[in-house]
């Protein structure tokens, strides 16, 4: 496989027209999660998918992580499926952690990537069911919805220099 700025581009292109799909997973995660964590987490439109789609696709170094890890999951096909399941819940896990970005939210992508793993199932390549999971569980985790991500009681803020 060969990434180019175009081929970038094509995938980029390729994550936000499956909107519809990728949100129906989120929605469906966030629900789930929200029943056992006794919570209501808020669901996500295609249009705040989309945004978030431009801004992680906006940042070149992510991009091509992004693009490199949508472009093997979507064509990742291994006869009989479960010998190759280890190598695409690697993949789905990492492209989740990607998208949502340092820690600690990448590693909360990735506990949410196995979540919604386990209900979506997509027809075609074996890769592309760990794809769609991915892309809930990494865009998920960045939008917004969830009531403990509105304040932070532990950030402190900075000091300011004229109180001194």
């Amino acid at each position: 496989m060969r990434l180019t700025p175009d081929r970038v581009e094509r995938e980029y292109e390729w994550t936000r027209a499956r909107a519809p799909r990728i949100v129906e997973v989120i929605n469906d995660t966030r629900e789930r999660l929200g029943e056992v964590f006794g919570v209501t987490v808020d669901p996500v439109t295609e249009d705040q998918f989309r945004d978030e789609v431009d801004e992680v696709f906006a940042d070149g170094e992510r991009a091509v992580n992004v693009a490199a890890y949508v472009a093997i999951l979507r064509d990742i096909d291994v006869e009989g499926d479960y010998p190759g399941f280890v190598v695409d819940e690697i993949l789905g896990r990492e492209l989740a952690a990607t998208i949502a970005g340092g820690h600690p939210l990448a590693l909360l992508a990735q506990a949410t990537f196995h979540v919604a793993d386990v209900f979506t199932h997509t027809e075609g390549a074996a890769g592309v069911d760990d794809l769609d999971a991915a892309l809930a569980a990494g865009f998920q985790t960045r939008l917004p919805g969830w009531s403990w991500r509105e304040t932070d009681p532990f950030s402190v803020s900075p000091r300011d220099p004229s109180r001194e």
